[in-house]
Parts: structure tokens; sequence; C-alpha cells
């Protein structure tokens, strides 16, 4: 019979540094604490603290009692320092996994979930990784800096950026004048674009402009060719994330809460809409057959029932001007027909998301903008770490003490993405 058993000990250790001084250069040299080594606390104190913080989700009061019952001396002011500063080689590994995670597919989740004050975190991900983003809105311009990796946009006036203008709802006269105040096909700061509206187009509306740059900060996102541009993005129906990407997939499941919000007063409306709620799920189950066995006859035959489901009027009022909601997203909801590998579904954003809702939850807010960028960061390193099968003890302490041992996760994506064949329809071309 074996019975494994766990003991926690202190374990305090006494450095003698030499210490020389320089006759000719008149100054002292002290050798320096091996590395992972700063302050009072060893490596191993740092990487169970961030462990236990981020992936435990303890908060700082009931970490900083579990440390001491354990023996250690320390200070809240210690701990909270220990949890956010100098804390840079993760920074690093995170903007890398967003990079890497973004060279791994052409398609992406994205969501977005509240953060304590005025503040909204973003989820970006898809079966590799998972990048966390805070920011002061969830608007158009927002879910742009997430794609970018939180870089300042930039703005390109160009034929996509007309294109994109229409979309917007940018009248003609305004679609036709700015192609003639901005250069064509160069990028402007956000500072120079302000210094050109503000001077030719002075009576420009807020919205306006606000969409005017939003389109051009879209087509400079989508032409340029020095980071990963995503080309589908998975979502819910927000508007922030239209024309975003090239092409939009939603979430079944979102839609389906569009109907669960129907309170139907009469039993025959009541069984209209649960009948409505079996073709729902079985359309549902049957594009999830396509996906593991996709065949031209049956893409047919899929879009025949979406548009039966949802065009045939069922008599229930509330019921059948859903359902022409839902017709009018055909094209979205059904993406999976053209790209197989896609899901159907938002989860691995939503179940992102969760994780920073649970965390808020018992540790309320970060109070700081450096602690907002250390939740962000090993947020990131936690659930990626989790998706990789690495771990994060065993990698945080490899990182703290610099032997950098371990691979990195951004290579270790690489590396899975090279498998997984997550653009094998947009590799096989129209």
């Amino acid at each position: 019979m074996v019975v494994q058993d766990l003991e926690i000990l202190t374990d305090h250790v006494q450095f003698r540094k030499e210490k020389y001084y320089s006759p000719g250069q008149k100054r002292t040299y002290l050798a320096p604490l091996p590395a992972g080594y700063h302050g009072q606390f060893g490596p191993k104190v740092r990487a169970w603290v961030v462990a236990m913080y981020y992936a435990g989700q303890m908060s700082e009061p009931k970490l900083l009692e579990v440390l001491q019952t354990a023996g250690l001396q320390i200070s809240a002011g210690q701990l909270s320092d220990m949890l956010i500063k100098d804390q840079e080689v993760f920074h690093v590994e995170r903007a890398n996994i967003l990079q890497a995670g973004l060279e791994s597919s052409p398609w992406q989740h994205l969501d977005s979930t509240v953060n304590g004050h005025n503040q909204h975190c973003h989820v970006l991900c898809n079966q590799l990784y998972t990048v966390y983003h805070t920011l002061p809105s969830k608007d158009r311009m927002s879910m742009l800096a997430v794609l970018l990796g939180g870089a300042d946009p930039v703005f390109r006036c160009n034929d996509l950026s007309a294109q994109l203008m229409g979309l917007l709802g940018i009248t003609d006269k305004w679609r036709s004048l700015l192609p003639t105040l901005l250069p064509h096909d160069q990028d402007l700061t956000e500072k120079e674009l302000d210094l050109v509206l503000d001077e030719h187009l002075p009576k420009l509306g807020v919205n306006l402009r606000k969409r005017v740059k939003e389109a051009l900060a879209i087509a400079a996102y989508r032409t340029q060719t020095t980071y990963p541009v995503a080309r589908l993005l998975l979502c819910d129906d927000a508007p922030q994330f239209n024309w975003l990407t090239e092409e939009l997939a939603l979430c079944w499941i979102h839609e389906y809460r569009h109907y669960k919000t129907l309170i139907p007063r009469f039993m025959h409306h009541c069984r209209l809409l649960q009948e409505f709620g079996k073709g729902f799920w079985k359309l549902y189950h049957d594009c999830l057959e396509y996906r593991q066995h996709p065949d031209p006859r049956q893409a047919a035959a899929l879009e025949a029932a979406f548009d039966q489901l949802f065009g045939e009027k069922s008599g229930y009022q509330a019921l059948d001007e859903c359902k022409k909601r839902t017709l009018a997203k055909k094209e979205a909801l059904l993406m999976v027909l053209s790209h197989p590998e896609i899901l159907l579904h938002n989860n691995p954003a939503e179940l992102g998301a969760r994780q920073r809702v649970r965390k808020r939850d018992v540790s309320l807010q970060a109070r700081t903008k450096q602690g907002i960028e250390a939740w962000d960061t090993f947020q990131t390193l936690v659930a990626t770490a989790k998706k990789l099968g690495v771990n994060l003890f065993h990698y945080l302490h490899d990182r703290i003490c610099r032997t950098n041992v371990l691979p990195s996760l951004a290579s270790l994506i690489g590396e899975r993405a090279l498998l997984m064949g997550l653009a094998a329809s947009w590799q096989q071309g129209p």
C-alpha cells in the first residue's frame, strides 16, 4: 500500500557574497546572488505564490495566511509586490504567446467581460492558447487593439477602407471626399489623422468621425503584413465584432439565448416554442456531424434545412420575429460549411472569461495599472499552460531561475499547430 503525504517546510539560506575594491577604478564590486534570488525570498516562494494566486484563485489575505502558517516571515506589502512587480520576463512571454497564437490559426475566438470599475477584460483564444487584455472600453477600436497586441492603431485610406465606410453607414458624400484629403495607401497615426480632419472637416460629427476612424483603422490592420492578421472571428452577435475580419462566425449557443427569453402565455405557443427548440438543436447536431465528414451535398441539405426552420411562419409572432432575425445571420451561423475546422460555439472564450469572473469574485479587481497588467499576463500563462499540458509551477520556477530548460509556451503553440490542421480549408482555397 502506497500512501501519499505532503510536507511544507521553510528553507533559510545564508549567502556569502564576495566583495572587492578596485583602487584603479576607485569602486567596490559585490558578487550578485544566484539567478532567481533577490530581496528576502527565493525562486520557489515566488513561483508558488504566483501559482496559488492566479491558478489557485486564492485571495491575497488567504494566501498570506497560508504562507505565514507555513512559517514564512512575509508581510502583505511584500506579497503584493511579489505578485505584480518585476515581471518583465513574463510580460514578454505573454506578447510572444499572442503572436504565436495568431499565427497558429486563421480563426480565433473573442469575448469580453466586465473587469471592475470602467474596465473590460477581452479574451482572445483558440484550442492552443488564451490571452487576456484589459482595456477601458469594449468598442470596435478596443477589439482592434486586442488583435494588435495592444499596439497603437494606424489608419490607412485605400479601397478596403472605402468599402468598410459603406458597411459602417457613412454616406457617399463623405466616402467620396475623404480620399481627396488623405494620402492613398499610406499609414497615418491618430494624431496625423486628427490634424487632417480638424483642418478640412471641422463639422464632422462625433459619431461619424468615430466610424471613419474605425474604417481606416480596420483597413490598415487587414492590409498590413508585419503582424499576424486574423481572417475569421468566432464570437457572439455584438456589433463591435462586425467587419474586424474578412469573415465572421456566430455562436449557436448565444443565438438560442434569444429564444430562451421568450415567455409564451398560451399552451399552443409553448408547444410551438418547444417544437422549434427540438428543430434548432437537431440542426445544430447535424452541423456537428458535418464537421467530422464534410460533404458538398450535405452542406446544401443543411442550408435548405436552415431556410426551412427559420423561414417558415409558426403563427407565434414573437417566435417568428426571432426567427427572422436569425435568418438574417445565416451566413455567419453556417460558416462551418465553408470552414469545417471551426467550432459552432464560442465556449473557449466563454470559459476564459469565466476564469476572470471567478478571480474578480475572489479579489474584486486590480487597483493599479501595474496590477491589471500582471493579472492579464499571469492569467494568460495559466490558461495557456493548461491547454498545452505544461506544469505551471515548473514553468514559473524555470523562468524565475533563468535556467530556460523548458521550451517557451509560444514555441509549443507553433509546434502543436503544425499537427492540428487549424487552417485546412483556407489552405485548400476556394
